[in-house]
């Protein structure tokens, strides 16, 4: 790259030397840009929580980095199907406040918002779904039956391992 590089650019490159990935392999694998001729599109393979009904899932997140970042977030989309109130079934579109811009700051860092990611599988928000479906089944209180959707999802589309006994 050349010395004329944008902030945006910049900033990336330093979170990139300062990713530690021995922390951040609780819950995410190969963090980075898509390719060297675009820093701005990053991915990575978010881990389905521990001690979640995601546990032993990976999905595919793509990252597209605005040139305004950090002062402006970066949108993520799920690229694997993922079943949970508050991620789109069909666009993988992200409902989370740090997303919207409402709660962003420039603090932020890619790897503290996958981080933030991976925390909304474990802690649903279900009074603002985009799947309404999902956010109906845990509003119900029908936790068994949700955890149950979501394992069947983590097998057919997340790589989960099919298990015997109650699913």
């Amino acid at each position: 790259m050349s010395s004329s590089q944008s902030p945006a650019s910049r900033r990336l490159l330093q979170e990139l030397k300062k990713h530690d990935s021995s922390v951040s392999a609780q819950y995410m694998e190969e963090l980075g840009p898509v390719s060297d001729d675009d820093i701005l599109h990053w991915s990575c393979i978010l881990l389905g929580p521990q001690g979640t009904a995601y546990e032993g899932c990976r999905w595919k997140i793509d990252i597209q980095i605005p040139e305004t970042y950090p002062q402006q977030p970066p949108v993520l989309t799920f690229k694997t199907p993922v079943l949970h109130p508050n991620v789109h079934d069909k666009t993988g579109e992200i409902c989370l406040d740090l997303l919207r811009g409402t709660a962003w700051s420039p603090l932020y860092t890619i790897e503290k918002t996958v981080e933030a990611v991976s925390h909304l599988l474990s802690e649903p928000e279900i009074t603002s779904p985009l799947n309404v479906d999902a956010a109906n089944v845990l509003r119900a209180g029908d936790q068994v039956g949700y955890e149950s959707l979501v394992r069947i999802w983590g097998v057919m589309f997340a790589g989960k391992p099919p298990t015997l006994g109650r699913f």
